[in-house]
């Protein structure tokens, strides 16, 4: 049986501690037709020599310019009929590249097989990187199936499905998987499927987790904007009313002070809202990690509803005044060799 060439491509910035371990999985795929690319991004510490010590084809970036600037190298340089992205501080299953082929084959109109994580982290430091390796997973296990957008982390996509929709825009840093998403579903069905798995090394820093949800929140309004039901707008499920109850939590909060104690109420209400949309993600959670835990994810899921909610309301008024970021997802350029 003829098993095509599989382009593994690695983009990198300065993830060396989690590199050795993405490789380290890679190398033990049970799928036996793979070639590695890594593709560094100007990174500043020793993540080129990691590489080349794992036999890894390493190809470079002129300047430090994204995650999809990096998949864009790598898959202009792979010979692979598929092209399978990995993010370098995920390692994934021995049978993650073996299931994606599998699952690419089975259907023509399919173009996409995207995976989900363990609900434990690549690496366990923190209390943050646990709660965020809880969060992902649960809402990717509750996306699983047919999908209308892309998550990159794992990401198998044909080389000619690949050349068909053209490059990831390399003038998003944050939202490009988004953008890339609502491009190829157009064409092809997308997949989210638990066969396609890996343990991914979330951040450790409270600062860097908010900007990075804070920025990706913000530039997905202009998307929301189009196309309203798109995964994650108001009208595509309850996460983002989630955050708006949480929100009205805290600015509601002073209403007992000044109109007096029977307006506790109102905040009461909106903070149960809150926890009762996301209830299923909770006794999940509990499932997996007991009640003590149970009650650090509250308070910092309540906070990242926060983050969200503002960013959001930053978004709309950029969105409002600035007609370049209206037209931030209007035409991609065209990466070239």
């Amino acid at each position: 049986m003829n098993k095509p060439l599989v382009s593994v491509i690695v983009p990198n910035y300065n993830y060396a501690g989690a590199l050795g371990l993405c490789l380290d999985s890679l190398r033990e795929q049970t799928y036996p037709n793979v070639e590695i690319i890594v593709v560094d991004d100007c990174s500043t510490d020793d993540s080129v020599a990691v590489a080349r010590s794992y036999g890894a084809r390493v190809l470079r970036t002129p300047r430090n310019s994204g995650p999809a600037a990096a998949r864009n190298l790598g898959a202009a340089n792979a010979t692979g009929e598929i092209l399978f992205f990995v993010d370098s501080d995920v390692a994934a299953k021995p049978d993650a590249v073996a299931n994606a082929v599998e699952l690419l084959g089975a259907d023509p109109e399919i173009g996409a097989i995207c995976g989900n994580y363990d609900p434990v982290p690549l690496v366990r430091d923190s209390l943050l990187e646990e709660y965020r390796c809880l969060q992902q997973s649960y809402w990717l296990i509750a996306d699983e199936g047919r999908i209308m957008t892309l998550y990159t982390a794992l990401l198998a996509i044909p080389a000619r499905v690949f050349a068909e929709i053209g490059p990831f825009n390399p003038r998003l840093r944050e939202t490009e998987n988004a953008d890339y998403g609502m491009r190829l579903a157009q064409r092809y069905q997308i997949w989210l499927s638990p066969r396609v798995r890996g343990v991914h090394d979330h951040d450790h820093d409270l600062g860097v987790l908010v900007r990075k949800v804070f920025t990706r929140t913000a530039l997905h309004i202009p998307m929301y904007a189009r196309k309203p039901e798109f995964p994650g707008g108001l009208s595509s499920g309850p996460r983002a009313w989630v955050s708006i109850a949480a929100l009205l939590t805290v600015l509601t909060v002073v209403l007992p002070l000044l109109l007096g104690p029977a307006y506790l109420a109102v905040p009461l209400v909106a903070f149960a809202a809150c926890l009762a949309g996301d209830l299923p993600m909770y006794r999940f959670v509990r499932r997996e990690r007991g009640v003590v835990f149970l009650g650090y994810f509250v308070a910092m899921h309540f906070l990242l509803n926060l983050v969200i909610a503002v960013a959001a309301l930053s978004g709309a008024v950029a969105w409002v005044a600035s007609r370049r970021f209206r037209g931030l997802y209007d035409r991609p350029e065209v990466a070239t060799r």
